[in-house]
């Protein structure tokens, strides 16, 4: 497979991940409160918190993964960029 189309396919999924890591966490964070409520489960668009804390938990493990994949795979970028930031400006071009 083409290294470009899998660094697009890692960093879709990876953009994807952390929207729903965000959407959960915002939804957890403001619309189900902390706390046990009397009447049962907390729910918020009839998902219980437990659920959605649990698509906020796996979904921010999948991102944690993701992006341990893209350094990976640019770890050559990210060195040559490291190098060429600390050296002189005669020698500034990547290899």
């Amino acid at each position: 497979m083409n290294k470009s189309l899998i660094d697009y396919i890692v960093d879709v999924l990876m953009g994807l991940s952390f929207l729903v890591t965000a959407m959960t966490g915002v939804i957890i964070f403001f619309f189900l409160p902390g706390g046990v409520p009397r009447s049962g489960y907390q729910t918020f668009l009839g998902i219980i918190k437990q659920d959605w804390t649990s698509a906020h938990n796996w979904s921010g493990l999948i991102m944690i993964f993701l992006v341990l994949v893209h350094l990976v795979l640019h770890w050559r970028w990210i060195l040559c960029m490291t190098k060429s930031l600390f050296a002189s400006k005669k020698s500034r071009s990547c290899k």
